[in-house]
Protein backbone atom coordinates (compact mmCIF):
# COMPACT_ATOMS: atom_id res chain seq x y z
CA UNK A 1 0.00 0.00 0.00
CA UNK A 2 2.82 2.41 0.87
CA UNK A 3 4.51 1.62 -2.46
CA UNK A 4 1.29 2.35 -4.30
CA UNK A 5 0.88 5.66 -2.48
CA UNK A 6 4.46 6.65 -3.29
CA UNK A 7 3.87 5.79 -6.94
CA UNK A 8 0.63 7.83 -7.08
CA UNK A 9 2.46 10.79 -5.51
CA UNK A 10 5.15 10.70 -8.20
CA UNK A 11 4.88 12.63 -11.47
CA UNK A 12 4.43 9.42 -13.47
CA UNK A 13 1.76 8.16 -11.10
CA UNK A 14 -0.16 11.44 -11.24
CA UNK A 15 0.00 11.49 -15.04
CA UNK A 16 -1.32 7.92 -15.09
CA UNK A 17 -4.23 8.96 -12.86
CA UNK A 18 -4.90 11.86 -15.23
CA UNK A 19 -4.91 9.47 -18.19
CA UNK A 20 -7.23 6.87 -16.62
CA UNK A 21 -9.71 9.42 -15.26
CA UNK A 22 -9.52 11.25 -18.60
CA UNK A 23 -10.55 8.06 -20.40
CA UNK A 24 -13.54 7.69 -18.08
CA UNK A 25 -14.62 11.29 -18.62
CA UNK A 26 -14.08 11.15 -22.39
CA UNK A 27 -16.24 8.02 -22.50
CA UNK A 28 -18.99 9.80 -20.60
CA UNK A 29 -18.84 12.84 -22.90
CA UNK A 30 -19.18 10.58 -25.94
CA UNK A 31 -22.11 8.57 -24.53
CA UNK A 32 -23.80 11.79 -23.35
CA UNK A 33 -23.52 13.18 -26.87
CA UNK A 34 -25.09 10.00 -28.32
CA UNK A 35 -27.97 10.30 -25.87
CA UNK A 36 -28.63 13.92 -26.80
CA UNK A 37 -28.72 12.97 -30.48
CA UNK A 38 -32.15 11.48 -29.71
CA UNK A 39 -33.45 15.06 -29.85
CA UNK A 40 -33.28 14.85 -33.64
CA UNK A 41 -35.69 11.91 -33.58
CA UNK A 42 -38.55 13.98 -32.17
CA UNK A 43 -39.92 14.77 -28.70
CA UNK A 44 -40.72 11.17 -27.73
CA UNK A 45 -37.25 9.84 -28.50
CA UNK A 46 -35.47 12.11 -26.02
CA UNK A 47 -38.17 11.63 -23.39
CA UNK A 48 -37.92 7.85 -23.78
CA UNK A 49 -34.15 8.06 -23.39
CA UNK A 50 -34.54 10.04 -20.17
CA UNK A 51 -37.15 7.60 -18.86
CA UNK A 52 -34.88 4.66 -19.66
CA UNK A 53 -32.11 6.15 -17.53
CA UNK A 54 -34.50 6.66 -14.62
CA UNK A 55 -35.72 3.03 -14.76
CA UNK A 56 -32.44 1.85 -13.23
CA UNK A 57 -31.71 4.32 -10.40
CA UNK A 58 -29.01 2.12 -8.87
CA UNK A 59 -27.13 1.98 -12.16
CA UNK A 60 -27.66 5.70 -12.75
CA UNK A 61 -26.39 6.71 -9.33
CA UNK A 62 -23.53 4.23 -9.58
CA UNK A 63 -22.45 5.87 -12.82
CA UNK A 64 -22.80 9.31 -11.23
CA UNK A 65 -20.61 8.30 -8.29
CA UNK A 66 -17.94 6.91 -10.62
CA UNK A 67 -18.04 10.15 -12.62
CA UNK A 68 -17.85 12.24 -9.46
CA UNK A 69 -14.83 10.26 -8.27
CA UNK A 70 -13.19 10.57 -11.71
CA UNK A 71 -13.80 14.33 -11.81
CA UNK A 72 -12.43 14.75 -8.28
CA UNK A 73 -9.31 12.68 -8.97
CA UNK A 74 -8.77 14.40 -12.32
CA UNK A 75 -9.10 17.90 -10.84
CA UNK A 76 -6.93 17.14 -7.78
CA UNK A 77 -4.20 15.56 -9.91
CA UNK A 78 -4.25 18.46 -12.37
CA UNK A 79 -3.87 20.94 -9.51
CA UNK A 80 -1.12 18.85 -7.93
CA UNK A 81 0.84 18.68 -11.20
CA UNK A 82 0.37 22.42 -11.70
CA UNK A 83 1.79 23.19 -8.25
CA UNK A 84 4.64 20.77 -8.90
CA UNK A 85 5.38 22.54 -12.18
CA UNK A 86 5.35 25.96 -10.50
CA UNK A 87 7.65 24.73 -7.72
CA UNK A 88 10.13 23.27 -10.21
CA UNK A 89 10.11 26.47 -12.25
CA UNK A 90 10.91 28.68 -9.27
CA UNK A 91 10.82 32.13 -10.82
CA UNK A 92 8.42 32.73 -13.69
CA UNK A 93 9.93 33.39 -17.10
CA UNK A 94 10.41 36.99 -18.21
CA UNK A 95 9.22 36.01 -21.66
CA UNK A 96 7.39 32.84 -22.61
CA UNK A 97 8.36 31.07 -25.81
CA UNK A 98 5.89 28.22 -26.25
CA UNK A 99 7.56 26.67 -29.25
CA UNK A 100 6.72 23.11 -28.22
CA UNK A 101 3.04 23.60 -27.36
CA UNK A 102 -0.07 24.58 -29.25
CA UNK A 103 -2.99 26.77 -28.16
CA UNK A 104 -4.89 23.79 -26.72
CA UNK A 105 -1.94 22.92 -24.47
CA UNK A 106 -1.41 26.52 -23.38
CA UNK A 107 -5.07 26.90 -22.31
CA UNK A 108 -5.44 23.45 -20.73
CA UNK A 109 -5.45 24.60 -17.09
CA UNK A 110 -7.79 27.55 -17.48
CA UNK A 111 -9.93 25.48 -19.82
CA UNK A 112 -10.32 22.89 -17.08
CA UNK A 113 -11.49 25.54 -14.60
CA UNK A 114 -13.95 26.91 -17.18
CA UNK A 115 -15.35 23.44 -17.83
CA UNK A 116 -15.74 22.76 -14.11
CA UNK A 117 -17.86 25.92 -13.77
CA UNK A 118 -19.83 24.96 -16.88
CA UNK A 119 -20.60 21.48 -15.51
CA UNK A 120 -22.02 23.05 -12.32
CA UNK A 121 -24.19 25.37 -14.41
CA UNK A 122 -25.23 22.54 -16.74
CA UNK A 123 -26.43 20.40 -13.80
CA UNK A 124 -28.39 23.30 -12.30
CA UNK A 125 -29.83 24.07 -15.72
CA UNK A 126 -30.86 20.73 -17.22
CA UNK A 127 -30.65 18.19 -14.35
CA UNK A 128 -32.05 19.90 -11.26
CA UNK A 129 -33.70 22.87 -12.99
CA UNK A 130 -32.85 25.71 -10.59
CA UNK A 131 -31.44 27.82 -13.44
CA UNK A 132 -33.96 26.74 -16.08
CA UNK A 133 -36.70 29.19 -17.19
CA UNK A 134 -39.50 26.55 -17.20
CA UNK A 135 -38.16 23.25 -15.88
CA UNK A 136 -40.56 20.28 -15.71
CA UNK A 137 -39.25 17.09 -14.12
CA UNK A 138 -39.20 14.24 -16.66
CA UNK A 139 -40.03 16.45 -19.65
CA UNK A 140 -36.57 16.11 -21.14
CA UNK A 141 -37.35 17.31 -24.67
CA UNK A 142 -39.43 20.29 -23.52
CA UNK A 143 -36.67 21.32 -21.09
CA UNK A 144 -34.09 20.87 -23.86
CA UNK A 145 -35.92 23.18 -26.27
CA UNK A 146 -36.99 25.79 -23.71
CA UNK A 147 -33.47 25.97 -22.30
CA UNK A 148 -31.76 26.52 -25.64
CA UNK A 149 -34.36 29.03 -26.86
CA UNK A 150 -32.69 31.57 -24.55
CA UNK A 151 -30.06 33.08 -26.85
CA UNK A 152 -27.46 34.03 -24.16
CA UNK A 153 -27.70 30.49 -22.75
CA UNK A 154 -27.13 28.95 -26.19
CA UNK A 155 -24.21 31.32 -26.81
CA UNK A 156 -22.67 30.28 -23.49
CA UNK A 157 -23.08 26.59 -24.39
CA UNK A 158 -21.38 27.14 -27.75
CA UNK A 159 -18.40 28.85 -26.09
CA UNK A 160 -18.21 26.10 -23.46
CA UNK A 161 -18.19 23.43 -26.19
CA UNK A 162 -15.29 25.21 -27.91
CA UNK A 163 -13.41 25.08 -24.60
CA UNK A 164 -14.35 21.40 -24.28
CA UNK A 165 -13.01 20.70 -27.78
CA UNK A 166 -9.62 22.22 -26.98
CA UNK A 167 -9.51 20.28 -23.71
CA UNK A 168 -10.40 17.01 -25.44
CA UNK A 169 -7.86 17.54 -28.19
CA UNK A 170 -4.93 18.06 -25.85
CA UNK A 171 -6.29 15.49 -23.40
CA UNK A 172 -6.39 12.70 -25.99
CA UNK A 173 -2.92 13.67 -27.21
CA UNK A 174 -1.52 13.65 -23.67
CA UNK A 175 -3.15 10.47 -22.40
CA UNK A 176 -2.01 8.47 -25.42
CA UNK A 177 1.50 9.73 -24.72
CA UNK A 178 1.20 8.70 -21.06
CA UNK A 179 -0.05 5.26 -22.11
CA UNK A 180 3.09 4.68 -24.19
CA UNK A 181 2.05 5.65 -27.73
CA UNK A 182 4.58 8.48 -28.07
CA UNK A 183 6.50 7.35 -31.15
CA UNK A 184 7.39 9.03 -34.43
CA UNK A 185 5.47 6.31 -36.28
CA UNK A 186 2.26 6.85 -34.27
CA UNK A 187 2.34 10.59 -33.58
CA UNK A 188 0.60 11.65 -36.84
CA UNK A 189 -2.16 9.13 -36.12
CA UNK A 190 -2.43 10.44 -32.55
CA UNK A 191 -2.92 13.97 -33.91
CA UNK A 192 -5.62 12.81 -36.30
CA UNK A 193 -7.40 10.76 -33.61
CA UNK A 194 -7.29 13.64 -31.11
CA UNK A 195 -8.56 16.12 -33.69
CA UNK A 196 -11.30 13.80 -34.97
CA UNK A 197 -12.61 12.97 -31.49
CA UNK A 198 -12.52 16.59 -30.28
CA UNK A 199 -14.02 17.89 -33.53
CA UNK A 200 -16.87 15.36 -33.51
CA UNK A 201 -17.86 16.08 -29.90
CA UNK A 202 -17.61 19.85 -30.38
CA UNK A 203 -19.57 20.08 -33.62
CA UNK A 204 -22.36 17.71 -32.57
CA UNK A 205 -22.81 19.43 -29.19
CA UNK A 206 -22.84 22.88 -30.80
CA UNK A 207 -25.49 21.64 -33.23
CA UNK A 208 -28.04 21.22 -30.41
CA UNK A 209 -28.51 24.88 -29.42
CA UNK A 210 -28.15 25.93 -33.07
CA UNK A 211 -30.86 23.45 -34.11
CA UNK A 212 -33.25 24.78 -31.45
CA UNK A 213 -32.63 28.43 -32.36
CA UNK A 214 -33.14 27.75 -36.08
CA UNK A 215 -36.29 25.68 -35.52
CA UNK A 216 -34.86 22.36 -36.69
CA UNK A 217 -35.61 20.92 -33.24
CA UNK A 218 -38.99 22.09 -31.93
Amino acid sequence: MSSLLRFLQSSIGKKLVMAVTGLILFGFVFVHMLGNLQAYGGPHKLDEYGALLRKAPALLWGARLVLLAAVGAHAWTAWSLTRQDWAARGVDYRQRNNYESDFAAQTMRWGGVTLALFVIYHILHFTTGQLHPSFVHGAVHANFVAGFKVVPVSAFYVLAMCALGLHLYHGVWSLTQTLGLDHARYNPLRRVAAGAFAGLITLVNISFPVAVLTGIIQ
